[in-house]
């Protein structure tokens, strides 16, 4: 995935911090945020006019098979939340976003997730479709981009994940990439 900066006007919805996305220093968990990422997708999709629900039953479904989050400082309860998002790249079968958690004008977290389209009855990586490419090409007259993917059509010839069985994480089970001193520096604030 890039490391562009988003440019052009984010889709943005708000989440309020839950006792529940919280750790026992009373800051958000650092897996509550690719749960924020996950709240912004869905919104974005129901904007476009197609629930997640939609997609499914046309015989797709996204899981995330790639996810990066930076933690700048904490976010605490009952705080309301700015999650942004811009579009990445799209592939011939996977597409990316971009994510902005932010409380006010404080950046608490940004991030990335790269999505493969996956046909249900099969589990098996597949192009994406004519309509999704075209919710897409919608998406992205109105919301901004990363400076990769501006103007970036469906890559010829990329290939499909090699796997995507078990790619999503279940809930509760921890990160193996992250160590508890990252993320609770992250999460208190620190450099």
């Amino acid at each position: 995935m890039s490391d562009a900066q988003p440019s052009g006007p984010p889709f943005t919805t708000q989440v309020r911090v839950r006792y529940a996305d919280t750790d026992a220093e009373g800051v958000v968990y650092y897996g509550s945020y690719l749960v924020y990422f996950e709240v912004a997708r869905v919104e974005l999709l129901r904007d476009l006019g197609c629930p997640i629900g939609e997609a499914r039953e046309r015989g797709l479904v996204f899981p995330a098979v790639s996810a990066t989050c930076n933690y700048r400082r904490p976010g605490r309860v009952d705080h309301l939340l700015d999650v942004r998002l811009w579009l990445g790249r799209i592939g011939r079968a996977s597409f990316d976003f971009a994510y902005h958690v932010c409380r006010g004008d404080e950046l608490l977290a940004d991030g990335t997730t790269r999505h493969a389209a996956v046909d249900v009855g099969s589990g098996r990586a597949v192009a994406l479709p004519d309509w999704f490419v075209d919710l897409w090409s919608r998406a992205g007259e109105r919301i901004g981009s990363t400076a990769h993917a501006r103007g970036a059509a469906r890559t010829a010839g990329e290939s499909a994940p090699a796997t995507t069985a078990g790619a999503a994480r279940p809930a509760g089970q921890s990160d193996p990439t992250a160590t508890a001193a990252t993320a609770g520096a992250a999460a208190r604030g620190s450099s």
